[in-house]
């Protein structure tokens, strides 16, 4: 809870960004979240997806607010192309209990070629790990 806890968070970040470290603040995606993050000095914030089908005003909250915006937890292979393309903002997205899922079925090379795949075809999205 972002608005409850700004001052806490501010006071974190700030000590973060004294070493140079770049912040992103998990929230629910809730727009009444979206300020107090912006207010507390994030970089970015990290919507929470599960429900993302429901509510797109976070990420165009977001964009207002001045923040980037990375997804995470609950996308896989089958929902993350609609994802990508219904959320303009999104600069980073994080998979990790699914890509682990999937690899033991197609093996984590196969996995990473899927889903860099699928983003490529979403044109100017992230990548899950950067081609060598």
């Amino acid at each position: 809870d972002t608005v409850t806890h700004k001052a806490f968070l501010k006071e974190v970040i700030a000590r973060f960004k004294a070493s140079g470290i770049r912040t992103s603040i998990f929230v629910d995606a809730r727009p009444e979240m979206i300020p107090a993050a912006a207010e507390a000095g994030a970089d970015r914030v990290e919507l929470y997806t599960e429900p993302y089908a429901k509510n797109y005003a976070a990420d165009r909250e977001a964009a207002r607010c001045g923040l980037g915006v990375n997804g995470g937890h609950d996308l896989n292979l089958e929902n993350l192309k609609y994802f990508a393309e219904n959320i303009p903002n999104l600069l980073e997205v994080s998979i990790g209990h699914a890509l682990t899922v999937e690899a033991l079925q197609f093996g984590f090379a196969e996995t990473i070629r899927r889903y860099n795949e699928l983003l490529d075809r979403v044109a100017a999205k992230p990548r899950v790990f950067p081609q060598e």
